[in-house]
């Protein structure tokens, strides 16, 4: 996920976006319906925890969809202007909700939150230490 965002916000640079805060709530809102803070609310998540570690295969599908095809569009149609940016960023978010609801039935903000991936990569590491010995 985090190598497709950062391609995603070199095209969003590419596309002269200056305000990534923006850029990124389009696609939260329509996503998920909601902002960020009301995302990590809804899943119990603290506000310092990052929404993309706490999420399983079904959100990270969704997400990467997302990611690859507003980068995809952005180049394709050769977008410039941020307002221009901003909104492929929000349609493309809002074309993966209804395939969502349409296929799942369950939208992301209602899935649970998983484990942070960062405490999950520890813990292998950890079991592999303990493996080898």
């Amino acid at each position: 996920m985090k190598t497709h965002n950062k391609k995603l916000m070199s095209t969003a640079k590419e596309a002269w976006v200056s305000n990534y805060v923006n850029f990124n709530d389009a696609w939260y809102m329509w996503l998920y319906g909601m902002r960020v803070k009301q995302i990590q609310k809804e899943k119990w998540l603290k506000n310092a925890d990052n929404l993309l570690d706490h999420i399983g295969s079904e959100e990270l599908a969704a997400n990467l969809f997302r990611a690859t095809q507003t980068e995809a569009k952005i180049k394709r149609e050769s977008i410039k202007w941020e307002s221009k940016a901003n909104l492929t960023h929000f349609e493309v978010g809002k074309k993966v909700r209804k395939t969502i609801q349409e296929i799942w039935w369950i939208m992301p903000e209602k899935l649970p939150a998983t484990d942070n991936i960062k405490e999950a990569k520890k813990r292998i590491k950890q079991q592999k230490k303990i493996i080898k010995k």
